[in-house]
């Protein structure tokens, strides 16, 4: 078998510059990598379609790096005539009409998209674990999982079924399955890539973004989907940069780290390895400095609030009358809503719009909803001056290395320590990397996160090319064979 799908983009696209192979060649590779493939990163392949698109493509000329590229999209990102399931079976019947901006952006491209990708359902988990189809299995080590939400953009990247993914992330949904897999994820700017067409956890904090094996390739993807969407109002007409210069003068730079973290509970190794590049970046001409971010205790708490709250409003037109999964065991209008939404969500996604619910009724929006409203805006003023200081904040993409699958947790807030890192660029708006920096003494990958001011992503993939280059990382070479 061939492996095309292991090399950069960049020898990718002179291949097929230079005719040596064609796009139906990368489609082949990935049918036959994915047909032996245990990791249950797919929920729906699409093979007849990517073969008929590459067969098309060889007689187009070679016009762009992402010409001809096996993608992979989230499933919860809508895709027309293609099941589009948030791994629930609740849509588990649902064939959307119309293609996500996103999907026409990558398709413009000229892109072969091959599938879609398990998650947790409707975004909501934290672990890959609560897919109506079953868990991800992590690439690195089966036994443990890969990350939520967005588990299998990040596996299939990571085991290179295909060089490229789309995620989104709510609260880290994106970061950290990159950081448990060992690659490049990006949370853009809140507004920078268009939402239209993906459907919501908590729209205020989902924001769409790539998955890579490198900072470039990244790069080269965010550019490729970024971009003002009249049918997203939340679309940002800030203007559409190149994201692939990624030359930088360190001494020039500033960098913020939270002294609140460093007296958090984080893996002792991967401290290790955050202050190891810390301590590179300094030698190198970079400022560093620990600061004082208030209320960054409450993120979690923040966070659950708006984003349960929003998903109980947004997951309220899943009735079983317009589309989606219908129970047959009805008598009543009444019956119908309660037994469709019973039986057609699971445990975590109930969980959710229960609470949001409660947070919603009466006083309690009062009391809790627009209370963590008040505290988002506070903590967004305190990181807008902090970044008219520094040009970044930096710290470890999670808490802890990739955890066994079905640990679970005693307590329920535990599942949301991870966010107390990741979630306050989705409360903040503002954009966020996670790059693997290493691994543990057991061979799971390891994490940092660069924090940008809005619209910076082009200087957060240049720190991150810098650091990726110095470390010189080849993860391949230390994951263990897909059993």
């Amino acid at each position: 078998m061939s492996n095309y799908l292991e090399l950069t983009i960049e020898e990718i696209h002179k291949l097929l510059k230079d005719k040596k192979i064609k796009p139906i060649d990368l489609v082949n590779e990935f049918i036959s990598k994915v047909e032996k493939s245990n990791l249950n990163a797919f929920i729906t392949l699409d093979i007849e379609a990517a073969r008929k698109k590459a067969l098309e493509l060889e007689t187009e000329e070679v016009d762009n790096p992402l010409f001809g590229i096996p993608i992979a999209i989230k499933d919860n990102i809508v895709t027309k005539n293609l099941k589009t399931s948030c791994a629930s079976l609740m849509l588990d019947n649902f064939i959307p009409v119309y293609d996500a901006t996103v999907v026409q952006k990558l398709k413009a491209k000229k892109m072969i998209l091959v599938g879609k990708t398990n998650m947790d359902e409707f975004a909501m988990g934290g672990t890959g674990e609560t897919s109506y189809y079953g868990p991800t299995l992590n690439p690195w080590n089966e036994n443990c999982a890969p990350g939520g939400s967005s588990s299998g953009s990040a596996a299939a990247v990571s085991a290179n079924l295909v060089p490229l993914s789309i995620g989104s992330d709510t609260g880290g949904s994106l970061r950290e399955p990159s950081a448990f897999c060992g690659v490049v994820g990006m949370k853009p700017t809140y507004g920078r890539v268009s939402r239209y067409g993906l459907i919501p956890f908590a729209a205020s904090l989902d924001q769409i973004g790539p998955i890579s094996r490198t900072v470039y390739e990244n790069a080269l993807l965010l550019e490729a989907i970024s971009g003002f969407d009249e049918k997203d109002l939340t679309s940002s007409k800030d203007k559409h940069l190149s994201f692939t210069d990624l030359t930088i003068d360190l001494k020039t730079k500033k960098i913020a780290i939270p002294s609140f973290y460093l007296n958090y509970s984080i893996n002792q190794e991967i401290r290790n390895a955050f202050e190891k590049i810390i301590t590179m970046l300094k030698a190198n001409g970079c400022l560093v400095e620990y600061v004082d971010i208030p209320y960054l205790e409450h993120i979690p708490s923040i966070y659950k609030i708006i984003a349960f709250s929003e998903a109980s409003s947004n997951l309220s037109c899943f009735d079983g009358i317009r589309y989606g999964y219908t129970t047959n065991n009805h008598d009543t209008i009444e019956d119908l809503y309660k037994n469709t939404r019973t039986e057609g969500f699971g445990l975590e996604v109930k969980k959710r719009i229960i609470i949001g619910t409660y947070l919603l009724t009466g006083e309690n929006a009062e009391d809790y909803y627009y209370k963590a409203l008040s505290m988002r805006k506070i903590i967004t003023d305190k990181i807008k001056e902090l970044f008219s200081v520094y040009d970044y904040i930096m710290c470890p993409t999670t808490t802890d290395l990739a955890p066994q699958l079905n640990n679970h947790f005693e307590d329920y807030t535990q599942k949301f320590s991870n966010g107390i890192l990741t979630a306050p660029a989705n409360i903040t708006g503002v954009p966020a990397l996670s790059l693997p920096i290493g691994l543990s003494s057991n061979n799971m990958p390891i994490g940092l996160q660069i924090v940008g001011n809005y619209f910076k992503e082009l200087d957060i993939y240049k720190i991150a090319h810098y650091i990726e280059e110095k470390l010189n990382l080849d993860l391949n070479a230390g994951r263990q064979e897909e059993c």
